[in-house]
């Protein structure tokens, strides 16, 4: 699948080369590949059977990216065209204008500027993007990794052990001051706090350093390490340590992230083995999950994929966790792995019914299904060309959801004394609607009829020219206009003055 990132972004960086050639030298301003497959599979029937199978999926898949890359193409070529260069040489603020605003590609921008004999500033683009995603211009010293040695460091404690009492302490903390603001980092020796990794966010907590109560705010992975990101640093560093992880943001993370898993394996079901992901991202509240899929996912699908999702967890699908398995292993069981992504030689394999749903993954996930209460999509669109974003909730917070909108739908239905659905409700009044518009655009023409014929004869010839001067009311601006042009196909040309609001 074309992507912007690993062998995705390969493919896409050909289909856009070769777009930008028929653009600028057929003069082909219209999608063009996409129209060459079929003759294409047929020709390589045998040698790429899966081409003529997938014809119809690989054909779409061009155009939408040649439709979305030719929108790209012309601002950014117009935008090429209207540059200073000087002494053919291009600065790498305009490289990123045309990168960051018109979304033009810098491959594409190279090969282009090495046509026309231009050196771009590598340099200054580098510059610019580093400030667009730091915020300044260099990174400081105290952002750098962390480089001291401390060994192998425990994983995050995935079981039910929240609370870890004994042997705790700090092996190594850091302030880092960025603009007007002080952050605070730790390491400890083990921890209970799971870091952000694989789409999934850092836990969030307290530590207790013998009775001041320090706050977690966040936790990451650094270099092998996991970071506690903190709200300010203990008086006494090196006293002995309670961690407390925040349960319940940690329980519903878990269904989010044991729903995506299921919601993975609903989509791939509904819509066919060509969805993969690309992207995710679980908090408490909600999960988000970006897939490649080039069209709207339809209302009836979209309730498909719920009803199979909320299936597996009225089963309660018990858990199953392979530990430190072969990537050979899981490769053989079937376990779907991210492309591109580097895996160890030891992986860790979740199942959810080994028919169903099993993937490579490091995050926390509920025992068994049942845990996860419920499920509930709440948008789906596109990010990009190709991919799609589905948000959902589970849990507590589908139910709010749910309760949420039947409220909104309760709130609605007490605006009618009808006994018919609500839906039929509306559909009478929006067709009532309608054809009292219909009624009043009437009531206006005819007015603007009387109207016309009155000033009709209120013309004045003034200096050689027709005059017409009033003032007119309870008709809109369209009605307006066009009395004043049936006038004038009347009387002949005439001066009339549009005053104040477009009324006189």
């Amino acid at each position: 699948m074309p992507s912007n990132n690993g062998a995705g972004y390969v493919i896409r960086r050909i289909l856009r080369r070769a777009v930008r050639y028929y653009y600028t030298y057929l003069d082909y301003k219209e999608p063009l590949l996409h129209q060459l497959v079929d003759s294409l599979a047929k020709q390589f029937e045998y040698v790429f059977p899966e081409l003529l199978l997938q014809k119809t999926f690989v054909e779409r898949v061009i155009r939408e990216e040649e439709k979305s890359f030719l929108k790209t193409l012309e601002s950014g070529l117009k935008k090429l065209e209207e540059v200073k260069v000087v002494d053919n040489y291009l600065d790498g603020q305009t490289v990123f204008e045309l990168y960051d605003t018109y979304g033009f590609p810098i491959d594409l921008t190279r090969l282009i500027a090495s046509e026309k004999n231009w050196t771009i500033d590598e340099v200054g683009f580098e510059k610019a993007m580093l400030v667009q995603k730091t915020g300044q211009e260099q990174i400081p010293k105290e952002k750098q990794a962390i480089g001291l040695n401390l060994g192998q460091m425990k994983n995050p404690n995935l079981s039910d052990m929240i609370f870890v009492r004994e042997n705790i302490f700090v092996v190594k903390y850091r302030i880092l001051k960025q603009k007007d603001k002080e952050f605070y980092q730790i390491v400890l020796n083990q921890t209970p706090f799971y870091p952000e990794g694989g789409g999934q966010v850092g836990d969030t907590g307290l530590l207790i350093f013998d009775s001041e109560v320090i706050q977690v705010v966040d936790t990451k992975k650094e270099n092998d390490l996991i970071i506690h990101f903190i709200d300010r640093i203990p008086e006494n560093i090196e006293s002995a340590i309670v961690a407390e992880v925040d349960r319940i943001k940690r329980k519903e993370t878990e269904r989010n992230h044991s729903a995506t898993h299921l919601l993975h394996a609903a989509l791939r079901q509904v819509l066919g083995k060509h969805v993969a992901q690309k992207g995710s991202l679980v908090k408490n509240e909600y999960l988000r999950f970006d897939i490649s899929h080039f069209q709207k996912i339809s209302e009836a699908e979209i309730v498909q994929i719920e009803k199979i999702v909320n299936e597996k967890i009225r089963e309660n699908i018990p858990l199953t966790e392979d530990r430190n398995i072969s990537i050979g292993e899981a490769q053989n069981a079937g376990a779907m792995m991210l492309f591109g992504e580097k895996y160890g030689d030891t992986v860790r394999m979740i199942t959810f019914e080994p028919s169903f749903s099993r993937e490579l993954c490091g995050g926390c996930h509920v025992k068994a299904t049942g845990e996860i209460g419920s499920f509930k999509i709440t948008s789906e669109g596109a990010i990009a060309a190709g991919v799609r974003r589905i948000e959902a909730v589970s849990g507590q917070y589908a139910d709010q959801y749910c309760n949420g909108f039947m409220e909104e739908v309760l709130a609605a239905k007490t605006f009618f004394k009808s006994n018919q659905t609500l839906a039929k409700n509306i559909s009478d009044l929006v067709e009532e609607n309608t054809r009292l518009k219909k009624d009043i655009e009437k009531w206006m023409v005819q007015k603007a009829a009387v109207i016309k014929e009155n000033l009709s004869k209120s013309a004045k010839v003034v200096n050689g020219q027709i005059v017409i001067n009033s003032i007119v009311e309870d008709l809109d601006s369209k009605a307006i206009k066009t009395m004043a042009y049936n006038l004038e196909k009347g009387i002949g040309r005439c001066y009339y003055s549009p005053g104040i609001c477009g009324k006189q």
